[in-house]
This record gives C-alpha cells, sequence and structure tokens, in this order.
C-alpha cells in the first residue's frame, strides 16, 4: 500500500574607525577570485616535458569502449595528453621542471582495467587505476599513495607504509576524473641530512579528500631513485597502460609566509550588528600579540569588538589574495590603509570575504576588526596567499574551535532496510535550494531533487546525509549536506513546453509551467514517485539506484494532450559515444539511452551543450541511466 503525501512548498527561514572614507568594498568585485592563477602545461605539444618514446602523443580528445579492457581512442587535435603504450614505446614522461613543495591539478581518464600513477619528484606515487567497483580500496587503488618496498623481505610482505584513500571516489572508466594534490618535499640541513620527510598535505579525487597529512619516510615503489632530494621533475608512469591527461596545471611554493609584527589588540564591550567609530571606544583591555583569535574574547556568551592593529610582513612584492570569514559576526579588514574586505553586518562562516591586493616587500600596516555581536557563536578565519606562497590560515587554530556552534558530533541520517526521505534546505552550485528532498537507499546510492524546480540536483555515493546544521541547537543554515562522492546535475526545471527545439531553456518554473497535483508517493521500498503536471500533461518520475554499479535508473511516463521536452543534462560538451551512451564533460558522467525509444538530441544553448527529450502526446515513457 502505498502512502502519499501532499507537497506544500516551504518558503525561506527566515563603517567604521577611521579609514570610512577610503573604504572600498572589494568583495563585490573580486567575489569570483578566491585564489592567484596556476601555471599551465602546454598541452598543445610536448615541449614542457623531456623526451620520451612515441607512446606519448598529443590529442583533441579520448574515447573508451566500456566493455573492453585497456583500450583508448584519440581523436586529432591538441589540449589532451594520450598514453598508449606498447612493446616498443613504453617509457615514463617527465616534466622539464623540477618542483619541491607543489599543489597539482589534473583531470585523468582511465580506460577500463588500466593502470599508472602521478609520481612527485620522480619518486613518491599517486596510483591511477581504474577502480570502480573496488568496495575497499587498498593503496593500489584509485588515488591511493602507493606502498614503499623491500625486495629482501621474504614473499609476500616485500610492500610496506602504503596508504588507502579513505573512499572509493574513482568515476567510471571512460569519465574524466579531477585530482588535486598538494605535496611537500623533505628537507634538508646545510649538511644534506633529511630533517622533514615529504609529505602529503591533501589529495582531492573528485571532491574528495580521500587523504591529509600523510607523511613518507622514503621513496614509493616504481620511482627512479630512492635517494630523496629537496627538488625534482614529476613523472607520469608509461608502461603499465594506457590513460590520458587535461588541465594539467601547477603551482610552486617557496618556504616564505605571510606574518605580523608589533601586534597589538584592544578589546571593547559592544553588541549592536553594525559597526561604531571604533576609535571613539574606550577598550576594556589592551595586549601585545603575535596571534589572531576570536577565542581571545573574555567571558563566555558575551559580545566583543576584538581590534588588532600592526604590521603585516609581506615577504616577497606581488598580488596577493586574502579570504576573511565570520561566524554568525562582522568585521573589517584593513591592509595599507584600505578597506579590503568589508562585512560589516552579520555573515555566515560559508560566506567568503575576498581581497585581491598587490603589496611590495617589507612591512605594511594591518588592521583586523572582528565583532561579536552574537553572544553564542564565536568564530573568524583569515586565510592569505602570495607569489610562491601557498594559501594558509592566518588566524590561530582557536580562532575556529567553536566553529559551527561547537558541534562535536554529526547528526546522521541513514537508511536501513529501506529508502528515507528527508525535507531540507540543500547547496547546489553556490546557491542555497530551500524545496528539496534527499533520497538516501540501503544500497547507499542517494539523490537529491528540488521540489520547487522539478528537477533532479545531485546523485551521490557512500554515506546518505549530514543532518547537523538542521538539527544541531537552532539549526541556523539549515543545510542537509550529502555525504560521499556526488555530482551535480544542471538544477534547471527537467520538462517544459517549449515553443519549437530552438527555444531557450527556462532557469525557472513560470505561474503557468509546472504544477504539482498528487505531490509525491512512497512505494514499499520507500523510493518517491514523483507526480506533477505540465499543461495537460500529467508527469510521473521515479529514480531508482541500480543494483550493483553506481548508477541511477529514471523511469517517466507521461500521459495527456500536448509536447514537452525533457532537459536530460547540460555541460561544457556532451558526445555521442560508439555505444550509443553520451558522455557529459563538466561533472563528468555517463547517460546511457539503451533501453529507451525516444532519441534525445544534442544542442547549443547559452554557450553549453543540451541534452533534451523531444517527447509526443498521448501515452509515453522515458527510460534511462546515470552512470559516475
Amino acid at each position: 500500500m502505498k502512502i502519499k503525501f501532499t507537497i506544500l512548498l516551504l518558503g525561506v527561514l527566515a563603517f567604521s574607525c577611521t579609514e570610512r572614507k577610503k573604504q572600498k568594498d572589494v568583495v563585490s568585485k573580486d567575489a569570483q577570485i578566491h585564489s592567484l592563477p596556476f601555471q599551465k602545461i602546454d598541452l598543445t605539444s610536448l615541449g614542457d616535458f623531456k623526451e620520451t618514446t612515441e607512446n606519448w602523443q598529443i590529442v583533441g580528445g579520448v574515447t573508451i569502449n566500456r566493455s573492453k579492457e585497456k583500450i583508448l581512442n584519440v581523436i586529432d587535435g591538441n589540449g589532451v595528453l594520450a598514453n598508449i603504450p606498447d612493446e616498443n614505446a613504453k617509457k615514463n614522461l617527465v616534466t622539464a621542471f623540477d618542483h619541491g613543495d607543489i599543489e597539482l591539478e589534473v583531470d585523468v581518464m582511465m580506460p577500463k582495467g588500466s593502470n599508472s600513477g602521478l609520481y612527485f619528484q620522480n619518486r613518491y606515487e599517486i596510483q591511477l587505476f581504474d577502480s570502480w567497483k573496488v568496495n575497499k580500496p587498498t593503496n593500489g587503488d584509485m588515488g591511493g599513495i602507493y606502498q614503499r618496498w623491500d625486495k629482501s623481505k621474504e614473499a609476500g610482505q616485500e610492500g610496506y607504509e602504503g596508504h588507502a584513500p579513505k573512499i572509493n571516489a574513482a568515476k567510471a572508466p571512460g569519465l574524466w576524473q579531477h585530482l588535486k594534490i598538494i605535496f611537500h618535499a623533505p628537507k634538508f640541513d646545510d649538511a644534506g641530512e633529511k630533517i622533514k620527510n615529504a609529505e602529503f598535505e591533501e589529495v582531492w579525487l573528485n571532491g574528495i579528500l580521500i587523504h591529509e597529512d600523510v607523511e613518507l619516510k622514503g621513496a614509493t615503489r616504481g620511482g627512479i631513485l630512492a635517494e630523496e632530494v629537496s627538488m625534482a621533475p614529476l613523472m607520469i608512469q608509461g608502461d603499465h597502460g594506457p590513460v590520458a591527461f587535461k588541465n594539467l596545471k601547477y603551482k610552486l611554493y617557496s618556504h616564505d609566509r605571510l606574518s605580523f609584527a608589533d601586534m597589538k589588540m584592544k578589546e571593547f564591550k559592544y553588541q549592536d550588528k553594525m559597526l561604531p567609530n571604533v576609535d571613539t571606544l574606550v577598550p576594556i583591555r589592551e595586549v601585545s600579540t603575535d596571534t589572531l583569535s576570536a577565542s581571545m574574547a573574555i567571558g563566555d556568551k558575551v559580545t566583543r569588538i576584538l581590534d588588532y592593529q600592526g604590521q603585516l610582513v609581506v615577504p616577497t612584492s606581488g598580488e596577493y589574495i586574502f579570504d576573511f570569514r565570520l561566524n554568525q559576526a562582522g568585521g573589517l579588514l584593513i591592509i595599507n590603509n584600505d578597506t579590503v574586505v568589508n562585512r560589516d553586518g552579520n555573515y555566515i562562516i560559508d560566506s567568503a570575504g575576498i581581497a585581491k591586493v598587490a603589496l611590495v616587500e617589507g612591512k605594511v600596516p594591518f588592521r583586523l576588526i572582528y565583532n561579536k555581536h552574537n553572544p553564542w557563536v564565536i568564530g573568524f578565519s583569515l586565510y592569505g596567499e602570495g607569489p610562491g606562497i601557498q594559501n594558509l590560515p592566518l588566524h590561530a587554530p582557536s580562532s575556529l574551535a567553536a566553529n559551527k556552534g561547537g558541534v562535536n558530533r554529526k547528526i546522521m541520517v541513514e537508511p536501513t532496510d529501506k529508502a528515507v526521505t528527508q525535507r531540507s534546505f540543500l547547496m547546489h552550485k553556490g546557491l542555497k535550494r530551500t524545496h528539496c528532498i534527499s533520497v538516501g537507499t540501503p544500497k547507499q546510492i542517494n539523490y537529491a531533487y528540488d521540489l520547487n524546480t522539478g528537477s533532479l540536483l545531485q546523485a551521490w555515493s557512500g554515506e546518505f546525509l549530514d543532518a547537523t546544521q538542521m538539527w544541531h541547537a537552532r539549526g541556523i543554515r539549515q543545510l542537509g549536506e550529502p555525504v560521499g562522492f556526488a555530482i551535480s546535475f544542471h538544477g534547471t526545471p527537467d520538462f517544459s513546453s517549449l515553443a519549437s527545439e530552438g527555444s531557450e531553456w527556462p532557469n525557472t518554473v513560470t505561474e503557468e509551467g509546472l504544477q504539482f497535483s498528487d505531490g509525491y508517493e512512497l512505494g514499499k521500498d520507500g523510493i518517491p514517485l514523483f507526480i506533477r503536471n505540465l499543461g495537460s500533461k500529467i508527469v510521473k518520475d521515479k529514480i531508482e539506484p541500480s543494483s550493483n554499479e553506481r548508477k541511477l535508473v529514471r523511469n517517466i511516463s507521461l500521459s495527456g494532450d500536448g509536447i514537452i521536452w525533457h532537459k536530460v543534462a547540460s555541460g561544457e560538451t556532451i558526445e555521442k559515444l560508439p555505444d550509443g551512451s553520451y558522455i557529459v564533460n563538466d561533472e563528468s558522467y555517463f547517460v546511457d539511452f539503451s533501453d529507451n525509444s525516444l532519441a534525445p538530441i544534442i544542442r547549443k544553448s547559452n554557450g553549453q551543450d543540451e541534452l533534451l527529450v523531444k517527447i509526443p502526446t498521448g501515452e509515453q515513457k522515458v527510460e534511462y541511466s546515470i552512470i559516475w
């Protein structure tokens, strides 16, 4: 027996000091700038690499056959680096530049059953492997830090000190996967003795942090040399299987850091959300400090202003990025007598206060004002990045010790023997959606749906939903947060009555557009069937997990008069593959229409490709799978 719910769409829950004349809102102009630019490796030729064998090619694109192992097909052009080894050509590829500390980002495509590796300084390997269906990843799986090797040990015991990824975030073979890696080279004293081991500070795979602060006592297996050095090239393994790369970029970091000098902090009693002229207030205390921390406020559940003034020590001339964030508080960031970030009012910790500032080597005046006007919460952060200087916190760890209301334990929602649904707000591509339902399944294939626009928002595998920001304390942010490896979809209405094939797709639902009739019904398995009207059409939409793959199967049935369109996907490019499936390249996932009689079309609109299905009048069905 089905349980029927009627959807009730919910509404949204609901200068200062002496620098006022110089105040400028850098945030509004540069909000899109969150970091300094990377150095790109040129993939129009192999000029940024040392000479190698012919297995390495510059091509325009690549595809795979999802049913055949280690097959990589290439398309003429440039912008993609492809490795197709054979018995006569299978050497590694080495960069023309050396690196010490480095931040690297790259997109990689693994054919079915293939294997490769990224070797930092020719010595420390991040494994590249087709690990799509692996349940418990090891150091030899995608994103693993490969093991070291001692051939003198007895058989089966040679490998040691490998590090498996925290979870398997590997996509299906043939999809572009994104790696972001921060590596620190080993450090040596003047006598050449090692004083600090190499370290992978962070390894991100497809947006998931899979390694953090992993120390390496020596080179991993397969590196060129075991002897460690401070500078050496990056190497890509060439002899284990085909692989492709694009968008290869990096930042090289020195040992320089931003710091402070001659810093003093004044503390004031104050409780309004908007700052006064702080220079007219009488402090309750004044101390010298080398620390920026919200925890310096005296007392429990108090309101305060903390006013830090001193010198910012700039190690090298160039452009710097600062990010000043506040936890339900207000503040100002003033550098070289300019208010570069104005957060006067009430801001949450997720709201970035970004400033891009040109600075000259030496000392410049620095001031940070923190208005703790909410007695119940505390916290601010300040990050800084510069030329050859890694983006690092300038605040003390104690400044965010009570971030997000002091949550020490996550409040999780998890399915048991059947699917579970949870209403919440949800972040989607940087925007808060207020009418969402998330569906978690025992198969750990989960998704989120926007009841306002009638669109599939996200899909993810692993644990279901972190409800901490919904239910902890007063639930200020009201957010459900997907847990695990997620991909996002276009988020605009999934169905529309277009005037013609060339009509622009709507971003929102009009009053005359999509209307919910019976809301949704929950089946015995807990999976919702969404029911809504579009004109005289009745649309029934059910999204279910696959039994044995990271895949969602979508079944849509329609009845009534009139032609409507279904937007399946949009992306920077959408290509039809030889096996008849489609690859969507930005989030990078497959759409498989092999069991559907209505063929989709690909069209260009507003600079993006869109995959649309034209649905005729009368009784119709649309079925397809989303694979990632």
